[in-house]
């Protein structure tokens, strides 16, 4: 109990499937080729998350919805004991009949981010083409709803039409800062402005682990103490342990392989991307430990054994 208290993850994201039903220029979580991950694979790492101590469990991909036995995970993680289990999804393959069948596996909640309004170039992940989607999961679905507008994928004042859409139907607003493909902030200093204005739209819940963005934007460091390997924990397709998406090449160890130790070893463990970061499960599920110590440097990455995503078919 007290190694659980100490160090154990408040959040694991698990993949499912690596693919995913749309191309979104900017993103390198997905690719066209992967089957999903075997249910019986999966089961086995959600039992092995169980003993890591895990409060929470975020399915995620790709887009999760590809995976065909997702229920049943949603309500096997529920069996094992986890106290939250939650989903990220671009939204597109919901319908009502999907939406009934979560609600009966016990989903708690559903993040969801758009990128603009109008559909483009580099993405069609916008309200357009979702709204009728996202209208149905606002009446039928039991779980609570994160909808998250993007700053810097589209069109600037589209992240509060976003914002705004998301208050009227009932669901949490929350703002993402696009970021590159190693986690640091990926935007120019005009979008300072707006980032203030979607605040103001959110109130009081808008500010999240001491307002990290506004120091990005504003161009300066925004140190923490990172606990990702123990408190936030990110598991691939190939269930290798990571310390999240963004950093896939420079940590990882088997899931099946994961101890109590590592847990604690990457509690301690710097990890040198921290002051530039972006990724707020890593920094919201950090915040907690801020009073406590960390001085581990990070070890050399290990032999690279996967392929990348960006050398795969897309």
């Amino acid at each position: 109990m007290l190694q659980r208290a100490l160090y154990a993850p408040f959040l694991v994201q698990l993949v499912v499937v690596r693919r995913c039903n749309l191309s979104c220029g900017y993103c390198n979580e997905f690719d066209e080729v992967s089957p999903p991950v075997p249910t019986e694979v999966l089961q086995e790492r959600i039992r092995h998350i169980r003993r890591l101590g895990a409060f929470s469990l975020e399915f995620t991909g790709g887009e999760p919805l590809l995976h065909p036995d997702l229920p049943a995970l949603v309500r096997y993680a529920r069996d094992q004991g986890i106290l939250r289990v939650m989903m990220i999804s671009n939204a597109f393959l919901m319908n009502e009949a999907k939406v009934a069948e979560l609600n009966a596996a016990g989903l708690d909640h559903l993040q969801v981010s758009v990128d603009g309004v109008e559909p483009n170039e580099v993405t069609i992940k916008t309200l357009k083409p979702l709204r009728a989607k996202l209208e149905v999961i606002a009446r039928v679905a039991r779980f609570k709803v994160t909808l998250s507008g993007v700053i810097g994928s589209t069109v600037a004042d589209d992240a509060l039409e976003v914002v705004r859409f998301a208050k009227a139907h009932g669901f949490t607003p929350r703002v993402l800062l696009l970021h590159g493909h190693d986690g640091t902030l990926e935007l120019g200093q005009d979008k300072q402005a707006l980032y203030r204005r979607v605040g103001q739209e959110i109130g009081a819940r808008f500010t999240e682990a001491h307002d990290y963005r506004s120091r990005l934007l504003a161009g300066k460091e925004a140190p923490f103490k990172c606990r990702a390997g123990s408190r936030y924990l990110y598991v691939d397709e190939f269930g290798i342990a990571r310390w999240c998406s963004q950093q896939r090449e420079r940590f990882g160890i088997p899931l099946a392989d994961y101890t109590a130790a590592d847990l604690r070893r990457q509690f301690h463990t710097r990890k040198g991307c921290e002051a530039h970061c972006t990724i707020g499960c890593a920094r919201t599920n950090s915040a907690w430990d801020e009073w406590r110590g960390q001085a581990l440097e990070p070890a050399p990455p290990p032999a690279p054994t996967l392929v990348p995503l960006s050398a795969r078919t897309r």
